[in-house]
């Protein structure tokens, strides 16, 4: 079941994350997630869906179907996904409104108070 966008994609990581599942043709979307690890506690996980399990939703967002538990999505919810460009480096940039703080090296980070119960 797909359900309203919950992540909003831009333009620039639509097109990257159309890139790479034209490439992987097992790809159905893009998985999103949120593991505890990492010097402030969170991590963001991202990959190529190749299947859904029974806790997982979909949602879309710029065309693409974003696959996510809900645990995760609580903790994304209204958070934009961007694919930038810094130097040599390229990746996604999470801008989420739920983030208190991030360590230094921006593996990681920590939620608002309240977010994480």
């Amino acid at each position: 079941m797909t359900t309203e966008a919950a992540i909003n994609l831009t333009d620039t990581a639509k097109k990257h994350i159309e890139t790479v599942l034209a490439k992987d043709t097992d790809g159905i979307g893009l998985r999103v997630g949120v593991k505890t690890t990492g010097c402030s506690g969170y991590q963001y996980v991202i990959e190529t869906a190749k299947a859904i399990n029974d806790e997982e939703k979909i949602i879309e967002s710029n065309g693409i179907k974003i696959v996510i538990d809900d645990q995760s999505l609580r903790y994304l919810a209204g958070t934009e996904l961007d694919f930038v460009h810094e130097g040599l480096s390229a990746g996604f940039k999470f801008n989420n409104p739920n983030v208190e703080d991030a360590c230094g090296c921006g593996e990681s980070f920590s939620l608002k108070q309240g977010m994480e119960n």
